[in-house]
């Protein structure tokens, strides 16, 4: 359904503005080292919670003793940290993507669940200057599990739920968004992204 009420368009980062870094880069390694694959991506995401990073609240030796504990993982820090930071590479066409849609007068602004790295990440490609805001977890000391935070983040905004665009390759987090009654797409992939983004008003 067309709805022309959209003023910001929030984007997750990595899987949506960039390659899925964390994910990519942990199934990587995973299989090198023989390790349980299957369960690789529950238990990191576990781990990035429960060791406090994700929130701000804990550092990255914290994470990869938690990591290494819980699976096996082998390796040092800043080994493993420049494996997945090497696996965060930006996708130039969403980020004309993101300046043209400001341009056109719309609020921009990344929402993502990342720690410090992405500050690191920000060093390298220079894409925070395309956003009026970036909402961090390791920041904001709260992630996309808890679905207030998408009100927070509209009360910041000072907008309606129902004027922002939450953009997520995740299907849980667009169904938390949804809870709280922003828009959303649910990124899959390039090509669908466009097509949403068209039914929308919003490109």
């Amino acid at each position: 359904m067309l709805n022309q009420s959209i003023k910001a368009v929030l984007f997750d980062f990595g899987g949506v503005l960039a390659e899925e870094g964390f994910y990519n880069g942990l199934m990587a390694m995973a299989r090198e080292q023989h390790l349980d694959v299957d369960n690789m991506p529950r238990d990191a995401m576990q781990a990035v919670y429960d060791s406090g990073f994700v929130l701000g609240r804990g550092s990255a030796a914290d994470f990869w003793a938690l990591m290494r504990e819980r699976t096996g993982l082998q390796g040092e820090d800043a080994v493993l940290t420049k494996r997945i930071l090497d696996g965060f590479v930006i996708r130039p066409w969403i980020m004309e993507r993101v300046r043209r849609l400001r341009e056109q007068g719309f609020i921009t602004a990344i929402l993502s669940d990342q720690t410090n790295w992405l500050d690191w990440l920000d060093e390298q490609y220079h894409f925070s200057d395309a956003f009026d805001h970036i909402f961090n977890s390791y920041y904001l000391g709260k992630g996309k599990q808890d679905p207030s935070l998408f009100t927070d983040v509209a009360a910041i905004l000072a907008l309606p739920p129902s004027d922002l665009l939450f953009v997520d390759d995740n299907a849980d987090n667009v169904a938390r968004a949804q809870s709280r009654g922003l828009q959303t797409i649910h990124y899959v992939d390039r090509d669908s992204f466009i097509v949403e983004m068209k039914k929308m008003n919003v490109n």
